[in-house]
């Protein structure tokens, strides 16, 4: 079973989450990320290196609106 983790960027609020999938991600070597509100949905997937890239540019700053 794979479990899915919330991003801690999402505010709190339950229903407006990004959600990521670390043992697919470690499993089958793409990042999987879907909407918490529709969790039977379609997800995205990256390849490792762009998801760390993104994310290192989350934590850095780059998208503060």
């Amino acid at each position: 079973m794979h479990r899915w983790v919330k991003s801690s960027y999402s505010g709190g609020l339950e229903n407006a989450c990004v959600e990521w999938c670390p043992t697919h991600a470690h499993e089958r070597g793409t990042v999987p990320v879907r909407d918490s509100k529709n969790p039977s949905g379609p997800a995205l997937t990256f390849e490792p290196a762009a998801w760390n890239a993104f994310i290192t540019s989350i934590k850095a700053g780059h998208f503060q609106g």
